[in-house]
């Protein structure tokens, strides 16, 4: 087993992607961590247009109303890890992922693995006055409400964590296109999606970009970070990866 500090991590912040080459670097990046080919990353993921991500193990159709997604110019895709929805617009969404060696977290069951990899960014969610926390199985959460959603994954000799946090959020917008949010909010007979997602643009007051830096800064006072980029190798894999795989209606519509 080792721990955050026995590796010189990496920092990937670049210019906005399409959602589905997103869904290919993480697998690429991950793939290259485990192949020893890539050090350890933090990847801070900007987004070119709004999404839709499903897990790799959920249902088209019970997740998405695909009409309203493409009435709103909505892309639906759908990633390698299992969780829930995610419902991304660009300037109200902050992702990030997280590839390492699965040494990292050898020995954790799942539900240790989520809150041990979580930990750096409630230290960085706390310095910015946020009271927040870990909730089981894939939450971050505050006396507000639901802040954010990780999935992960152990792939060959690496682990795979990312995690999308609410900065700000179109309610009726989210609630038009996932169905399982409607449901969500009917069986709790609440009226707003603001009651069980609580963006960080109400909590901090902060402008994105400066969240963003307070948590690049944290773990890189916690764990060491150097600045990094996609090279081209990993690029053009990933790119393949999109047309053979991540934008098709086979693998969107894996499970039906």
């Amino acid at each position: 087993m080792s721990n955050w500090n026995d590796f010189e991590w990496q920092l990937i912040h670049e210019e906005p992607r399409a959602a589905a080459l997103h869904m290919a670097l993480d697998e690429v990046i991950t793939d290259a961590v485990a192949a020893g080919q890539r050090a350890p990353t933090l990847r801070v993921w900007e987004w070119a247009a709004p999404a839709v991500v499903i897990g790799r193990f959920q249902s088209l159709c019970n997740e998405v109303d695909e009409a309203a997604a493409a009435r709103h110019g909505i892309d639906v895709v759908r990633r390698i890890t299992g969780g829930g929805a995610m419902f991304i617009e660009p300037g109200n969404t902050i992702t990030y992922s997280l590839s390492a060696p699965e040494t990292l977290v050898q020995g954790m069951s799942f539900e240790q693995s989520y809150a041990f990899m979580d930990r750096w960014v409630l230290t960085a969610l706390h310095s910015l006055g946020i009271d927040a926390w870990y909730q089981p199985l894939n939450d971050i959460t505050s006396k507000s409400g639901k802040i954010a959603g990780a999935a992960q994954m152990r792939r060959g000799e690496a682990v795979l964590h990312h995690v999308t946090m609410a900065y700000d959020i179109d309610a009726d917008k989210m609630l038009d296109v996932l169905r399982i949010g409607r449901e969500k909010l009917s069986d709790k007979a609440t009226q707003s999606a603001n009651k069980r997602v609580d963006p960080l643009r109400s909590q901090t007051g902060l402008p994105r970009e400066q969240v963003i830096a307070r948590m690049i800064d944290t773990f890189r006072d916690l764990h060491g970070l150097q600045p990094d980029t996609v090279r081209a190798d990993e690029l053009e894999r990933a790119q393949q990866l999109v047309l053979e795989k991540f934008a098709t209606p086979a693998w969107r519509a894996l499970v039906t």
